[in-house]
């Protein structure tokens, strides 16, 4: 029986090799997300070691928990903190670390590296360990500054250019004096580093004489952990915490690998929708071979095969094709994770260095997914042909599905959709939260529920399209009876193409929704005409408010200034405003007495309300930062969103219990003409040109918003792409096996009249009904799954608003068409080119 089975391989080879692609390509996807995640991961791991090579211990301020009704400041590390870490036993050396936001502008004023990877230091001295020059020297003074190597070749700077700088006040212009190598990850990943001298930096920074944390290095023969010891002894250990070199490192790694560990679990869900795709595929080519070769099992079995012998001949050619697969597939895997990490140069996110990565868990995962997923594809026809009486198979007279199986299968089907739909709609009134799994379990029992009814489903949907088709004449007939005439066949070809477009029409109604949400908020919440705000979400100097309000055309300002406080011994986070203006910088819903903000009347989102149980008219007691504390009063209460809300009061009432310099998140300004490229233009020179600024309107705010949304959801299609191929592949294979079973059919209608075109045309527009039929079901269940995503995405996003993307479902429907058309190609050119007498003589 096994050379049988062999032989059944090697004689079948080009029926096979389509499964063998699906198989490949859902294992190629496997095997390429591990060795990019594995290789990105051991690339910022070692990247990030080289970063504490100078570092064995790293003495930090310790946080202080909030206790009581005081809200904890984080503790400075002094200059003579610093100095008895230079002089404990054991210590080599001691650096003074300063760091913070700094934004380098690039030849034409833009914003190098992105707000949130924008760093800047300080070089240690003459020769700072940590950044080794590769020209010039060392910076001294505020008018000179160092910047990293890969910063200076993306924007062209050399050593003597004058840059614009920005960190928290006016623009500066130092000279480049030096330029230096580091194994920072912001720099790995596209970022940029400045470099000041340490006074500078300190003063730049606001940190005068202090320091953010202390990096000492062992002498030769001190360990991590003596030196550590050491350290802990000399220094208070209620102002400081020390860690090793080591531990940063090891700390280091776990963060990245939780990070990557993210990454991977997503890339490998849609490996698994490329699998589960690819499953239908093989499931339905081995059911096609098995229902070719039924004489021939027959006749093993008449022979003294005896059943089990027959279902381990199939399982035996799933192995052998599984295993060849899993090996193309790992073969393929390794070139898609060398491509994925080149191709993330083109989305701006530069890699460390490092060898590709493949692991024995890549090699095994690989080899194990292709050969499970082709044998359990393969072991239900298997059974079922064994299960075939061999004088019965012999005579053909088997193989009609039974009243009594389909019926079960009817039955399962509605069960298993009824269940789907009703976990679904039971998840959609859950908290987003706990509704997560409910929903996942309900979406894949309602997508087997379809699958297993859809070769019920799909005669009155094929037959809806008889009209289109009887004006093929004579080939759109046979197309139709073709489609319906093996109802099973026909449902495991259109299931594949259904799951994708599932999944992207899923994906495309919760974006256009999520969108048009974002529009709202902006639009309902502000009547700003532009809100003013850091590249980095840091807070902006108050001499930004004043600035503002004095330039010309501007009719109302009002910061947006968070500050932390004890309310009922717990903090809540304040949002100081100006009173006067802020009604008419926004547009907020009030349910319960009036939007009015000063002195000690405040107003307060429902959330945050309902959480103390107050209401317009509730008096309660803050405690601020410097300990003060303060009767305020609720004056309303307003329908917050996620871009206002908490408990706003005047800053007249807030600032003086901050610390001197509190800056702003964000400051509204109102301007006499509305927003205009004018207005925009006369804020930008106000604020000095500064790159660290963002000015941004409604339409900005909202599609920076969106933004995230749109990356992702372009990236989810280019991931669903494989399903799609697959699907592909699924198609093209299920038509030429198909053409192959007819030959004797076709070449009856070929000497009966039907010309070669119109055995072209039949194959090609029963292509298009199956793939139609799978894209109408996809959609349906897309819209459906969108829907009850978005039900609880309203949960927590009271704009929310269900908007269906007729356009870009008609392209989808489109698109199933085109899928049909191009995977009959080749079926259809084999169909034509069959000889007629030799046809009629097949088997």
């Amino acid at each position: 029986m096994f050379r049988t089975a062999l032989r059944n391989v090697l004689a079948h080879k080009a029926r096979l090799l389509m499964t063998v692609l699906a198989v490949m390509l859902g294992v190629a996807f496997v095997s390429g997300t591990l060795v990019f995640t594995n290789t990105i991961s051991q690339a910022y791991e070692k990247s990030s070691a080289k970063g504490f090579d100078h570092v064995d211990v790293a003495v930090e301020p310790r946080s202080k928990a909030d206790t009581g009704n005081t809200v904890g400041k984080r503790p400075e590390l002094t200059q003579a903190q610093l100095d008895t870490s230079a002089k404990v036993p054991g210590a080599a050396s001691a650096i003074g670390v300063v760091n913070g936001f700094t934004a380098i502008a690039d030849q034409n004023g833009k914003l190098i590296g992105g707000g949130f990877r924008t760093e800047g230091g300080n070089y240690w001295g003459a020769k700072d360990p940590r950044y080794p020059l590769v020209e010039g020297h060392a910076p001294t003074g505020k008018d000179q500054v160092l910047i990293d190597a890969k910063t200076a070749e993306r924007a062209g700077y050399e050593v003597g250019d004058t840059v614009r700088i920005s960190v928290d006040g006016p623009v500066l212009t130092p000279t480049i004096t030096g330029v230096f190598t580091t194994d920072d990850g912001n720099v790995a990943a596209g970022g940029s580093l400045a470099l000041f001298d340490t006074a500078t930096a300190q003063r730049l920074f606001g940190k005068p004489g202090t320091y953010d944390e202390i990096d000492v290095q062992a002498a030769p023969g001190t360990s991590q952990t003596a030196l550590q010891a050491a350290l802990e002894r000399a220094l208070p250990q209620d102002a400081v915490e020390t860690t090793t070199g080591k531990q940063l490192a090891d700390e280091q790694a776990r963060m990245i690998s939780a990070q990557m560990g993210g990454m991977q679990q997503a890339l490998l869900v849609f490996a698994g929708i490329a699998l589960f795709v690819g499953t239908f595929i093989i499931a339905n080519t081995f059911t096609m071979l098995v229902a070719q070769r039924t004489r021939e099992l027959a006749l093993l079995r008449a022979v003294g095969a005896s059943r089990r012998q027959v279902t381990r001949s199939v399982l035996i050619e799933a192995f052998v094709v599984g295993t060849v697969a899993g090996v193309a597939g790992l073969a393929a895997g390794i070139g898609i994770g060398a491509g994925m990490r080149s191709l993330m140069g083109a989305f701006d996110a530069t890699v460390p260095d490092g060898p590709l990565v493949i692991s024995p868990t890549t090699v095994v995962a690989a080899l194990a997914v292709g050969v499970l997923v082709t044998m359990l594809a393969a072991w239900l026809p298997g059974r079922r042909a064994a299960k075939i009486p061999p004088v019965a198979a012999m005579s053909s007279v088997h193989a009609k599905a039974t009243t009594k199986s389909l019926v079960l299968r009817n039955t399962l089907g509605a069960l298993f959709a009824g269940a789907g739909v009703a976990v679904v709609l039971a998840a959609t009134s859950m908290s987003a939260d706990a509704a997560q799994a409910p929903m996942g379990l309900g979406a894949v029992l309602l997508i087997i529920g379809v699958f297993v009814l859809t070769p019920l489903l799909s005669r009155p949907l094929i037959a809806a399209a008889g009209p289109v088709l009887r004006a093929f004449g004579v080939s759109g007939k046979l197309a139709r009876q073709n489609s319906v005439r093996n109802p099973r066949r026909t449902a495991a070809t259109a299931s594949a193409l259904m799951i994708g477009l599932t999944l992207i029409t899923g994906m495309t109604v919760m974006a256009g929704s999520l969108q048009t949400s974002i529009d709202k908020m902006a639009t309902a919440a502000i009547r700003a005409d532009y809100v003013v705000s850091m590249a980095n979400g840091n807070e902006l100097s108050p001499d930004v408010e004043r600035t503002l309000r004095s330039t010309g055309g501007v009719t109302d300002v009002s910061p947006l200034r968070n500050a932390p406080s004890r309310i009922d011994g717990r903090t809540e986070y304040l949002t100081g405003v100006n009173g006067a203006a802020i009604g008419k910088l926004t547009d907020l819903k009030t349910d319960d007495g009036s939007f009015t903000v000063g002195g000690t009347r405040v107003v307060v989102d429902q959330d945050t309300a309902k959480d103390h149980g107050w209401r317009a008219g509730s008096g309660f007691t803050v405690h601020y930062e410097d300990g003060a504390a303060q009767k305020l009063t609720v004056a309303g209460v307003y329908e917050g969103n996620d871009m206002i809300r908490g408990i706003m009061l005047d800053t007249a009432a807030l600032t003086p219990h901050q610390p001197a310099g509190s800056g702003d998140m964000q400051v509204m300004v109102k301007t006499t003409g509305g927003a205009s490229d004018q207005a925009k233009d006369s804020l930008v020179k106000a604020l000095g040109d500064n790159p660290a600024i963002k000015i941004q309107d409604k339409k900005d705010i909202s599609n920076e918003l969106a933004q995230i949304f749109t990356l992702m959801l372009n990236m989810l299609y280019g991931l669903l792409s494989m399903a799609v191929i697959v699907a592909v592949l699924g198609v093209v294979n299920t038509l030429a096996m198909s053409v192959f079973e007819r030959a004797q059919e076709i070449g009856m209608l070929r000497a009966i009249g039907l010309d070669r075109s119109g055995i072209k045309r039949m194959v090609r527009l029963e292509s298009l009904v199956i793939s139609l039929f799978g894209g109408v079901l996809g959609i349906g269940l897309g819209v459906f799954f969108g829907w009850a995503a978005g039900e609880l995405l309203g949960t927590k996003m009271p704009t929310y608003e269900l908007v269906l993307p007729w356009g870009r479902m008609g392209l989808f429907l489109a698109g199933a068409a085109l899928v049909g058309v191009v995977a009959a190609l080749w079926p259809a050119r084999r169909a034509a080119r069959l000889n007629m007498l030799q046809a009629i003589k097949a088997e």
